[in-house]
């Protein structure tokens, strides 16, 4: 069963969820902290290159399927125009301020 994004736990993890689906490039910088790093399939990546790759260009749009860690911690149905739809993990570390300061992301 999918969780809706307004009732994922993480306020930062739910920023991150509706920017990626509602494709607002904006919305996105904003929940992330400056600086901000991120994997794929544990190889380390260019945050502003995938994202603009995998999400923005492509169409990435996630359905939730779990979270666990305090919200922090997703398991979803991850679909772009690129790869079509698959299972994937994603982990987000979180600052003082609640700003994502690094996400990994990988098939589940």
């Amino acid at each position: 069963m999918t969780i809706q994004v307004a009732k994922l736990s993480h306020p930062a993890v739910r920023d991150f969820v509706g920017a990626v689906n509602a494709h607002d490039r904006d919305a996105f910088r904003a929940v992330l902290a400056s600086g901000a790093t991120m994997t794929d399939d544990g190889s380390k990546r260019d945050l502003d290159d995938w994202t603009e790759r995998e999400i923005f260009d492509s169409h990435g749009h996630m359905e939730v399927d779990n979270e666990s860690q305090g919200g922090l911690a997703l398991v979803a149905r991850y679909s772009n125009d690129s790869w079509g739809e698959m299972r994937t993990k994603w982990s987000f570390t979180v600052d003082g301020d609640g700003r994502i300061t690094r996400f990994d992301t990988g098939q589940a």
